[in-house]
């Protein structure tokens, strides 16, 4: 990549719109994860649960979004986002609405399932759009931004969903969120085009598909998607990213209590300091993108500029981790959280860029999708695993410790693992020696 090739008005306009509803449905995609935990006492009184069976809506989410992904990533690369983004937006939609029409446990538990498999698509969406529109020296700068949406959805939607539930009512909060999603969806699948659905010109076609291929594969078979699981670099990006979720979910899922009972602040100052690293959060997915295109830039290959800042910045996230589980002032703490976060958000980012650039296009959602499953195994049992160390302990530091070792061994699973591109003539090979 020694000149780089321009971009004409019409792609920089497809850029800004696209980019434009990503952050806009993934922030919706994150605000409704909150709308279970805001609704969590009046859902408990009106409908007669225990505190174990909102344990079980909550789990319940997060396990169906990750065994979603395995399929959702398949099923972009080969009907694109368009029509993904929009099968998935509307499935988590109705699941919202129809969670403002539960009359029991069960009906509940079914609503959360849907809701987890309709997210699921959202995140391999984004990193298809982005590795279709986007050349490689900009596709960091891309991820920063649609990524950005984790954070951002997660500090508006404690007061968001707060508000819409003090005015309207608990059920009311989840059919407006539902209904929100809905028309977003619309916008999305009338706004947002594949590549193939447009008539590029020869220009254009040179800057999407720099440093790709030339001979584009047909779009993804279940043996080109099983064959991904052969190769160590699919394995070192599933290794990473648990680490990378596991510690952003003991932040989402603990901060507050960690707070409340490690460091004995009041609830009226919780909810402040709380919100406080996830906006450092924005910051990290924003510096995260900007640093893989600048390595890129500077001449790093395409795998290098994304995996080394991803292993560095999860060493710096351990680091900082430790600290804020031994530091005495409160004030030092909320500081080393909001760092450790902020690396977090570089870690996530430069993940879903590597996803852009390590496997061949028509497999790019399918190996994002496979490391988000690995990502959100570890969210699924950071909770728990917190939750059961700080029952035992009577303390957070070693639930913090333990979340600081995992997360080094995923930065070693970037930095010794993650090796080199899963390029056409690899697969070609592997093809082959499973045809003898």
């Amino acid at each position: 990549m020694s000149v780089p090739i321009p971009t004409s008005v019409r792609v920089r306009k497809i850029q800004r719109s696209a980019l434009t509803m990503l952050l806009i449905s993934g922030s919706i995609n994150y605000i409704d994860r909150a709308t279970l935990a805001v609704g969590n006492p009046l859902i408990r009184h009106d409908l007669g649960l225990s505190i174990a069976d909102m344990g079980f809506l909550l789990s319940a989410f997060l396990w169906a979004y990750a065994f979603a992904q395995l399929p959702s990533g398949a099923l972009v690369d080969r009907f694109r986002p368009r029509v993904l983004l929009t099968a998935g937006l509307s499935l988590w939609s109705l699941a919202q609405v129809a969670s403002g029409l539960v009359g029991s446990f069960g009906q509940f538990y079914v609503a959360r399932l849907f809701l987890g498999a309709g997210e699921a698509p959202q995140f391999p969406t984004a990193t298809r759009v982005t590795r279709d529109w986007f050349n490689p020296r900009s596709r960091g700068t891309a991820s920063g931004i649609w990524n950005s949406a984790g954070p951002l959805g997660t500090a508006l939607g404690v007061p968001l969903c707060t508000a819409l539930m003090l005015a309207f009512g608990w059920r009311w909060m989840f059919i407006i969120m539902g209904l929100l999603g809905l028309v977003v969806a619309v916008i999305w699948f009338r706004l947002y085009r594949n590549p193939t659905e447009v008539t590029l010109t020869e220009g254009e076609v040179a800057y999407c598909t720099e440093g790709d291929p030339a001979k584009r594969r047909s779009p993804v078979t279940f043996r080109e998607w099983k064959m991904l699981f052969k190769f160590r670099t699919t394995w070192g990006m599933i290794i990473g990213y648990f680490g990378c979720i596991y510690m952003t979910w003991i932040y989402l899922a603990w901060l507050p209590g960690y707070l409340e009972i490690q460091r004995h602040m009041s609830v009226k100052y919780t909810g402040i300091a709380a919100a406080i690293p996830f906006a450092w959060g924005i910051a990290g997915s924003m510096a995260g993108g900007y640093l893989a295109d600048r390595l890129i830039r500077s001449g790093q290959t395409a795998l290098n500029s994304r995996k080394i800042p991803a292993s560095l910045a999860l060493v710096g996230t351990a680091g900082f981790t430790i600290a804020a589980a031994y530091v005495q002032s409160n004030m030092l703490a909320i500081a080393c959280i909001s760092a450790a976060i902020f690396l977090l958000y570089v870690t996530s980012t430069c993940s879903w860029a590597l996803s852009s650039v390590a496997v061949p296009p028509n497999l790019t959602a399918s190996v994002g999708a496979m490391m988000n499953f690995g990502g959100y195994l570890g969210g699924a049992l950071a909770p728990t695993v917190t939750g059961l160390i700080v029952q035992q302990t009577g303390s957070f530091v070693a639930a913090l410790v333990v979340g600081a070792v995992i997360a080094l061994v995923s930065a070693s699973s970037y930095m010794f693992i993650v090796h080199h591109e899963i390029s056409d003539d690899h697969l070609d090979v592997l093809h082959a020696s499973l045809a003898e």
